[in-house]
Parts: structure tokens; C-alpha cells; sequence
């Protein structure tokens, strides 16, 4: 499986979208303001993602 780098959109969590920010040996930090409806979902700004959990759906 290929890790996501800095500025990708990766899917995880039933549709949820998000860019990454940073990547950690075992996890990506991801900015959620990404998706339109980002406040209708009432989510945190920012989540933390296991490489395992998650596909790069744009570079």
C-alpha cells in the first residue's frame, strides 16, 4: 500500500475527506475543511488516520 504524502485527499471512514498535513511513521494528521459539508457534520478540524485506514483518492 502506497502512504500518503503532504497535500493529498485521501477517503477513510465511509466517505469521510480530508488533505493531509503531516505525515507520522503510523498515521496521517488530516485537515477536514476540505469537504463542503464539513460543518454540517460538526467534526473537529483536524483527525489523526492509520495507514491502514484510508485510500489516496487525488495527488
Amino acid at each position: 500500500m502506497k502512504k500518503a504524502e503532504i497535500g493529498n485527499v485521501i477517503e477513510f471512514k465511509e466517505g469521510l475527506k480530508g488533505i493531509v498535513e503531516k505525515v507520522n511513521e503510523n498515521s496521517v494528521i488530516v485537515d477536514l475543511t476540505y469537504m463542503k459539508n464539513y460543518r454540517e457534520l460538526e467534526l473537529e478540524e483536524k483527525t489523526v488516520v492509520n495507514h491502514k485506514n484510508y485510500k489516496i483518492v487525488e495527488m
